[in-house]
């Protein structure tokens, strides 16, 4: 049995091993290709969708996987005509739709390194990528074109209908030849532009690595409607959103535009969407719309990633959807290293867990002397490659049953008077008022406890009064010390382009405007 028939946690723990993931591929580690594992052998049916796209502006556009395969070979023919070598990087700067796909796959089938770049980037965000990755070409659309100009020794190829004849007068099948340590795809973590994020460098082998993370975490199976709107340019949009449901041939669904959580809910619906993978951002805003309870969704597996999902979250989404949302937890750099085991009905799901290791991956939480922590002790997530202790760079604890929890990133922690206080935590309850829609805590300096939890809110309400009320409200559900004796309510909180809470803009912006020490 190939491991998409297996469905249980027991099975997974029984029957899996990395020899099975090569038998649902193709290609082998010699000869091995991401564009046509997921979409040229795939391409027999013309009739057979790959991708289902929900524009913000209301349209849907669906693109099979013939027609993708036909253009993106195209593509790839268009490169080399214009003196583009294997090896060599193009920037794909698009909304989710034809002309990312075509480009992506196209990419990949001449043996040139797709860099997805998030849309959503200015000047200062794109020069600093592209001065780092030095593509021969971005792709991007004219309303975009403008930020680049003036970035030197940098083709822009505009995504419109004249490049679009210009990829049709090439044919419609190209030979790949690539191998499975050749570069495929750079991948900008989700940072700030403030400073450069690391360009995560992956091979076309990375497709069989990442059918871990599907089958475990987001629950992929062939007979899957999926959707995942997140970002490509994002991991989770473009490894567990994108490649991962295509190369097990999924009917896949993505996100197009400015996010509308009513927009997002009518395609899920639109779609027979049977397993969303999202970031908790979505859910949620989704909860936030305060409709959910009109759409008749078809979900039977649900998965979040990105950041921890805060209870009131986590119990409308169980409350709307019927079951619970089940975490899934890694980084770009290191994987999906956590799951919940989606569909599979003998693993219970615990509140506010990141779950257990998939199948063949070793994670323990340590102390700084690199000693286990004991169940519910505080200490940083690790991961063991190679017979060796990666750090995560995130915080949790483990309890006695072997599941993890999320205590916040390393660098989130707010130590005030001598107490260890995680910011995620405080999050939590100050998400539990009714009138706080969002909120975000760092520590700030004081000069009687070394730092104070702060708080920054979006919420239905604000002044003194409210603050008093928010303080009181979560130093009853905490510990004494860890409620925000400091609340500032703002109209939005800085994110990264995937969505989660920038504490870092934050804590820049916090730095900026303290008192600077007299000379």
């Amino acid at each position: 049995m190939h491991l998409t028939e297996y469905t249980s946690y027991a099975d997974a723990q029984a029957h899996f091993a990395s020899q099975k993931l090569w038998e649902l591929f193709d290609g082998d580690r010699e000869r091995l290709n991401i564009a046509h594992e997921c979409i040229d052998r795939h391409a027999g049916d013309a009739e057979r969708v790959a991708l289902r796209v929900a524009h913000a502006d209301g349209g849907d556009e669906v693109l099979t996987f013939r027609h993708i395969a036909e253009q993106s070979s195209r593509f790839a023919h268009l490169l080399q005509a214009e003196g583009i070598e294997a090896g060599e990087r193009v920037a794909i700067m698009l909304e989710p739709g034809e002309a990312y796909y075509v480009a992506l796959f196209g990419c990949m089938k001449a043996g040139c390194v797709a860099v997805p770049l998030f849309t959503a980037f200015g000047p200062d965000g794109l020069r600093l990528r592209i001065d780092d990755c030095t593509p021969r070409v971005l792709l991007t659309t004219a309303d975009k074109a403008d930020i680049a100009e003036d970035i030197s020794d940098l083709a822009i190829w505009l995504a419109d209908d004249a490049l679009q004849m210009r990829i049709n007068s090439f044919p419609a099948a190209f030979e790949v030849n690539t191998s499975g340590n050749d570069m495929a795809v750079f991948q900008y973590t989700s940072g700030t532009t403030r400073a450069l994020p690391d360009a995560i460098k992956h091979t076309h082998r990375a497709v069989v690595v990442v059918i871990v993370a599907a089958l475990y975490g987001t629950g992929v199976r062939p007979s899957d409607k999926y959707f995942c709107p997140s970002s490509p340019a994002w991991g989770h949009g473009l490894w567990h959103g994108t490649l991962a449901p295509l190369a097990l041939g999924v009917e896949t669904g993505a996100y197009a535009g400015k996010f509308d959580a009513d927009r997002l809910m009518q395609a899920l619906v639109d779609f027979g969407t049977t397993n969303l993978s999202a970031a908790a951002t979505h859910y949620r805003m989704m909860m936030n719309a305060g409709s959910a309870g009109d759409y008749a969704f078809k979900f039977e597996k649900l998965s979040f990633t990105g950041e921890p999902m805060d209870s009131e979250t986590a119990a409308f989404s169980e409350r709307t959807f019927g079951f619970p949302v089940r975490s899934m937890y890694g980084t770009t750099e290191i994987g999906v290293i956590l799951v919940n085991y989606p569909g599979a009905a003998d693993f219970p799901v615990k509140l506010g867990s990141l779950g257990k290791p998939p199948p063949g991956v070793e994670v323990e939480v340590q102390r700084a002397d690199g000693m286990p922590t004991a169940p519910g002790e505080l200490g940083e997530i690790m991961l063991r490659r190679k017979g060796e202790w990666f750090p995560t760079k995130d915080l949790g604890t483990v309890d006695e049953d072997g599941y993890f929890y999320h205590g916040g990133r390393a660098d989130d922690v707010i130590i005030s008077a001598g107490w260890t206080i995680s910011a995620v935590e405080v999050e939590d309850a100050l998400l539990k008022h009714p009138d706080v829609l969002e909120a975000a805590c760092i520590g700030v300096p004081d000069e009687a406890r070394g730092q104070v939890v702060k708080g920054f809110l979006v919420a239905k309400r604000s002044g003194e009064a409210f603050a008093d009320e928010v303080r009181q409200f979560v130093r009853s559900r905490l510990s004494t010390h860890e409620y925000p004796r400091i609340i500032e309510t703002v109209s939005d909180l800085p994110k990264t382009p995937a969505g989660k809470v920038n504490r870092k803009v934050l804590r820049e912006a916090e730095s900026a405007r303290a008192p600077k020490p007299k000379a």
